[in-house]
């Protein structure tokens, strides 16, 4: 039982920080500019298939092909920005969200396009041999490689984010502009500047997610960024969205919670476990666990 537990806990935990990543980019750009970018699913997607690109196409080692996405998908994220929502920056919200959705469609068939509609498996012979070896054996629980240098990733990126929000100018502004953007403007903030900053960053962060899934379930589809950009959607909502620790606690109770259903109930209701959890948080707590409560002054 007690092996059980913890080979559940040590997947839940891993799919987690994974959740995590991505979500961090939805609450960020959320905290920034109140949108709902639901086109952030398929920038995670469009990581894994650049990775996967540079390695088979370019005879790009492993890591620098991991890097080579990341600034691609962060370049990505400014074009997305310029080109699809900085024209709706007046626009009534729901313009913006359509838009999201719009280009969320978008990508997916741009993805089908280029690289087909089946699934692939990720390129094994690529990945450096040392991560499919066990690192711990803990109580009979196997703690590879690669979940360490899963773990060891999402904690650097989430440690270089705090620093980068709480002890640089950059990490001013984009708090500035959280609070309100027309005094930050006043304030001599160049807002479209921060703003693209705020995508370029969580459309790294979400590039690395894209590449730790597809290697650790050693499968990519143009469709793979659907499901987990809803998945950690709700993790930003259930951590309380425009919170990024909240963003952070948010995807892994989720993804411990999916993999405890997953493994004391069944599989089949991996999802719906989850979202369960997401509805009860809802319920009991509407602002997310730790989200700050909206006074409706109206």
């Amino acid at each position: 039982m007690l092996e059980q537990f913890l080979a559940q806990l040590v997947n839940g935990l891993t799919l987690g920080v994974i959740y995590a990543l991505i979500a961090v980019g939805y609450t960020m750009v959320y905290g920034v500019i109140e949108l709902i970018n639901f086109a952030h699913g398929e920038i995670y997607m469009l990581g894994a298939f650049l990775c996967v690109t540079f390695i088979s196409a370019l005879g790009i080692p492993f890591y620098p092909a991991i890097a080579l996405a990341m600034l691609c998908c962060a370049a990505f994220g400014i074009l997305l920005d310029i080109v699809a929502y900085r024209p709706l920056r007046k626009a009534p919200r729901l313009a913006a969200l359509i838009t999201a959705i719009g280009m969320s469609i978008f990508l997916q068939n741009l993805a089908m396009v280029i690289w087909g509609s089946r699934p692939k498996p990720f390129a094994q012979e690529a990945v450096p041999a040392y991560l499919k070896l066990t690192a711990v054996d803990v109580a009979g629980v196997h703690l590879t490689w690669l979940q360490v240098f899963i773990f060891a990733v999402t904690i650097g990126m989430m440690g270089g984010l705090y620093l980068t929000i709480t002890r640089t100018r950059i990490g001013t502004a984009m708090r500035a502009l959280a609070q309100n953007k027309t005094a930050a403007a006043l304030m001599g903030i160049n807002v479209n500047f921060v703003i693209s900053f705020t995508f370029a960053l969580g459309s790294a962060m979400g590039a690395v997610a894209g590449v730790l899934v597809s290697v650790y379930y050693n499968t990519l589809s143009p469709t793979m960024g659907y499901v987990a950009g809803v998945k950690a959607f709700a993790a930003a909502v259930l951590g309380g969205i425009g919170s990024v620790p909240g963003a952070m606690l948010g995807g892994v109770v989720l993804g411990v919670a999916e993999a405890l259903g997953a493994g004391y109930v069944s599989s089949l209701y991996r999802d719906g476990v989850a979202y369960a959890v997401l509805i009860a948080v809802i319920l009991f707590r509407p602002s997310g666990l730790l989200g700050r409560a909206v006074i409706d002054k109206a």
